[in-house]
């Protein structure tokens, strides 16, 4: 059971949490100093059952959705927006801020795939969920939603666009769902999972392909788009990806690199000339065989960087009140806390058709 260890803690009942993409890569050994004993679950919203006592924009009894950003909402990048990068809590940190249940590279917090969460900084991060919300709406804007919303911003996307997204997880799903939102014309999803393309079609909706029936990603891209490339690519995938031997070996299989790299790759020789490359996939704090030459000469520009989902929160809840988006409608299961280990199997192999997991208290 947490404590209150800080004047602006929180202490939140957990009413639903999430298995992430990001997840997995802990799972799978991909971010370095992921210990034993760490509670995973950077996703989740809840109840407030204690409050420290500085913590005076919440109540006890608020039901709140919790930024996975851990954000003291005062430091040099805070006051700039940057809440995925505060300097306060990740002290030890050149680049990445607090996150929830993710490894102590990210501040070695305890995260919410529990029945309570210690909530630091209660004062900045959480929200109070609007009346008419659902609770997966309101789970899936922790994470999911602003994620993949900020990875279109980053794109700089402009009317008539064509954009490709790397990865048809949740996250690449609302990139692609996003971009429509910022004038896209065009929108293509690569995966190699035929049921979540058959997802991507329907719920982005998006052109989408199967990269293991394509000889050469890059040229086939090339082919579709007037031989230019597309305009944005968004790599939603991150170091986990699959579609190269070369850099499974070494990325996932060796852990010689920051993981697999073949989807930005892909992204960078893809774009056209002059491009935006976004980034939301997950790579580890280490060095990876990036072909920057052609980022140079191709003069394309990379954006990059975990969401900062508390200043896009107010858009988000707006764009889900009048039905823009439409998240919940991403989660395919929904698992008790008590069997999260049989939830964590199911999502890592793609079994049952699976999307989003969503775990709720036991008996719930």
């Amino acid at each position: 059971m947490p404590e209150i260890l800080h004047p602006r803690d929180a202490i939140v009942r957990v009413t639903r949490s999430c298995i992430c993409g990001s997840d997995l890569h802990l799972y799978h050994g991909m971010v370095p100093d992921t210990r034993v004993g760490t509670t995973f679950g950077h996703e989740f919203c809840g109840v407030v059952e204690q409050l420290g006592p500085e913590v005076e924009n919440l109540k006890v009894g608020d039901h709140v959705l919790v930024p996975f950003n851990i954000a003291c909402g005062q430091c040099h990048f805070c006051l700039q927006g940057l809440f995925g990068n505060c300097h306060e809590v990740n002290p030890e940190a050149t680049a990445l801020g607090g996150i929830f249940g993710y490894s102590h590279t990210a501040g070695g917090y305890d995260g919410g795939q529990a029945e309570y969460v210690r909530v630091p900084y209660a004062d900045v991060g959480p929200v109070v969920i609007p009346d008419w919300m659902d609770l997966d709406d309101a789970v899936m804007l922790t994470d999911v939603v602003p994620t993949g919303y900020q990875a279109a911003e980053m794109g700089g996307i402009q009317k008539g666009d064509t954009v490709v997204v790397f990865g048809a997880g949740p996250v690449g799903l609302m990139a692609a769902r996003c971009a429509w939102l910022f004038g896209a014309g065009r929108v293509i999803v690569i995966d190699m999972y035929d049921y979540r393309l058959e997802f991507a079609r329907t719920y982005c909706p998006a052109e989408v392909y199967n990269f293991k029936e394509i000889d050469d990603v890059v040229v086939f891209l090339k082919k579709a788009t007037d031989g230019l490339g597309a305009d944005v690519a968004i790599d939603a995938v991150g170091g986990d990806a699959s579609g190269n031997a070369l850099h499974t070996l070494f990325g996932t299989k060796l852990k010689l690199e920051a993981g697999s790299a073949i989807a930005l790759h892909w992204a960078i020789n893809s774009v056209k000339k002059g491009g935006i490359v976004s980034i939301v996939g997950v790579y580890g704090p280490t060095g990876n065989m990036i072909p920057i030459g052609n980022v140079v000469n191709k003069g394309i520009t990379i954006r990059a960087n975990q969401a900062s989902v508390k200043r896009l929160l107010p858009r988000l809840i707006e764009h889900v009140r009048m039905g823009h988006i439409d998240p919940k409608a991403m989660i395919t299961h929904r698992v008790p806390l008590d069997h999260i280990a049989d939830a964590y199997h199911m999502f890592a192999a793609k079994l049952d058709g699976c999307i989003k997991p969503v775990l709720v208290p036991n008996g719930g």
